[in-house]
């Protein structure tokens, strides 16, 4: 009995290490030992991308703006006609029309009989500049008050003067200033009490402004608006019946220069001098600064003209 039983524990002791070798599981009682051969892995590892020292930079795709010569065409390029054959017709399928100034305003008076509307209506012109330069850099803002060869407003601008000398506080009320003194107006001026269109001041008292400057902003006085000087006859008479041109959103120029009841000629007169006093702000060796002039009046429909009619012709260069 013995015998037989010490037979049958060799004969599972062969058993189970044939089963180990091949990789089986085990029965016996204590751990397993890990399998000799691993099993197969089912997932690739990453590739590694190879970096190199500089990366180039991605490169911005721009899209090229096409440029269509219309100079040879029998009609304008995704357009119906050069022209319409007559006065009805729907606007986006023929080029707009450039009138030049003295058609433009005639025009504008036909508009004004033909409506019935006031004639006393107040003509505007919107520009849009170029004030693009060199190296990304950009004409600035600027505001200049002239004076027009032709008044149109029948009320005169009010003027403030700043200033510590009687002499001149004199000065400047004969020539219409509405008030003059010194630093005794300021609080005057922060408690609303007094106000006025224009702000002028004698350069030796503008420490003394420095409170009306978050007051007064865009009026408080400056040297390049041509508000602070000694000269205050000349600086009073220009603000009582100056015009202020202002450049707004950093390109465009809106602002009125006539009423319909003047003239053709005197109109013409007071747009040449926006235009001129708007391109002396553009340097010298710059191309043209208007690129989009309209003339319209209170009720009429805008009129695209053409500026370079009315700016004066450079003088040619001599070789």
């Amino acid at each position: 009995m013995a015998t037989c039983t010490r037979t049958l524990w060799k004969a599972l002791a062969g058993c189970q290490r044939q089963l180990l070798r091949a990789g089986g599981p085990s029965y016996t009682a204590a751990s397993p030992p890990a399998p000799r051969n691993p099993p197969a892995r089912t997932l690739a590892a990453f590739k590694v991308l190879r970096k190199d020292k500089k990366e180039d930079k991605e490169k911005e795709v721009k899209k090229e703006i096409r440029v269509i010569d219309d100079k040879d065409r029998h009609k304008p390029f995704g357009k119906t006609a050069w022209t319409p054959v007559d006065d009805v017709y729907v606007m986006r399928y023929y080029p707009r029309t450039l009138y030049s100034a003295a058609d433009a305003i005639d025009l504008l008076k036909s508009f004004q009989k033909l409506d019935f509307t006031p004639p006393q209506q107040p003509v505007y012109i919107d520009l849009r500049l170029d004030m693009k330069l060199e190296k990304k850099k950009k004409v600035d803002s600027f505001v200049s008050m002239l004076q027009l060869p032709h008044l149109f407003k029948k009320d005169m601008n009010t003027v403030l003067v700043f200033t510590e000398d009687a002499r001149q506080a004199e000065a400047a009320k004969e020539s219409g200033a509405v008030f003059a003194g010194g630093a005794e107006l300021i609080q005057a001026i922060l408690d609303d009490e007094i106000s006025a269109d224009f702000y002028v001041a004698v350069p030796n008292i503008l420490p003394k402004l420095v409170p009306l400057k978050n007051k007064l902003r865009k009026k408080f006085p400056k040297s390049k608006r041509g508000a602070v000087g000694v000269h205050i006859p000349q600086m009073v008479a220009l603000f009582r019946t100056g015009h202020e041109v202002t450049v707004e959103s950093d390109c465009y120029v809106r602002t009125q220069i006539a009423t319909l009841d003047m003239t053709k000629e005197q109109i013409l007169a007071n747009l040449q001098t926006v235009l001129v006093d708007v391109c002396s702000h553009r340097p010298a060796d710059a191309g043209p600064f208007i690129e989009r002039a309209i003339i319209a009046s209170h009720t009429s429909e805008a009129l695209w003209f053409k500026s370079e009619d009315v700016l004066p012709k450079p003088a040619e260069k001599d070789e």
